[in-house]
């Protein structure tokens, strides 16, 4: 399910919440699960339960928006601890395919 965030925000790219599951992992290392959280052109955040992620690193990310699947890498830019287990993380992407960006750009025009 898609909803768009808060109107009132100011980021650069506008955001489209969602709480897909994704896959991430540093370039080399097996897959891991998160959720995702809001997804723009820009990047993505996510919640990760029992993993480090390091400020900096920069990680392969894997996700469905509609019927499309979006593969990206990108640095971790913020981490912020929610609870013990848990991280709320941010990704800038680095690289992202042009026919991935213009899906994220079509949801994003369709919820606004």
């Amino acid at each position: 399910m898609l909803e768009v965030a808060s109107p009132i925000d100011r980021r650069k790219f506008k955001r489209v919440a969602t709480d897909q599951v994704i896959s991430f992992a540093p370039m080399g290392q097996r897959d891991q699960l998160g959720v995702g959280r809001d997804v723009s052109a820009g990047g993505i955040r996510f919640e990760v339960i029992g993993c480090d992620v390091q400020l900096g690193e920069m990680l392969r990310i894997a996700f469905n928006l509609v019927d499309e699947t979006i593969v990206a890498t990108g640095h971790v830019v913020w981490a912020t601890e929610i609870d013990p287990l848990t991280l709320d993380v941010g990704i800038e992407f680095v690289e992202i395919e042009d026919s991935a960006l213009r899906v994220l750009d079509e949801i994003v025009t369709v919820e606004f």
